[in-house]
């Protein structure tokens, strides 16, 4: 089952549950997907899981930054309800990744490119991404290419 037609299901469940905050979620999700593939090619094309998670990713990452927002703002009610909807998303994620994984496939990657310097930190980050292809964000990734680099 592709990411679009799992979304696509729970949004059916979530009306049937009547869960009304997930049901939000999911047909927000819904659109930022359709807008997407309008934007790919036309009305009718289709996602790959790639793109879609692509898609998730920007809008956890949209909540996680509003999340920000509300708790400086001293709207934690607010800031519980981004947390909802952040932990819903986080359902349409593949697994992450701990940190002894990375390290050790940045290891790895570091060796196959060959690299000794931060001058060379572009290729290992452009091998690692298609590696990782979205296991692991590219913050804590160019974190650890660089500790590792030194």
């Amino acid at each position: 089952m592709t990411t679009i037609e799992r979304v696509d299901s729970d949004l059916k469940e979530a009306m049937r549950a009547k869960d009304t905050t997930r049901l939000a979620v999911l047909r927000m999700l819904k659109s930022a997907l359709k807008y997407a593939a309008i934007a790919k090619s036309d009305a009718e094309a289709e996602l790959n899981d790639a793109e879609a998670t692509q898609i998730i990713r920007k809008q956890g990452k949209q909540r996680q930054d509003s999340i920000e927002s509300f708790v400086k703002g001293g709207r934690a009610d607010l800031a519980d309800k981004e947390k909802k909807e952040l932990s819903i998303l986080n359902a349409y994620l593949p697994q992450a990744m701990s940190e002894d994984e990375v390290a050790k496939t940045v290891r790895e990657t570091i060796a196959e490119v060959g690299a000794t310097s931060k001058a060379q930190m572009g290729s290992v980050m452009k091998a690692l991404q298609a590696r990782l292809a979205g296991r692991v964000d590219g913050k804590t990734l160019s974190a650890e290419v660089q500790k590792q680099l030194k």
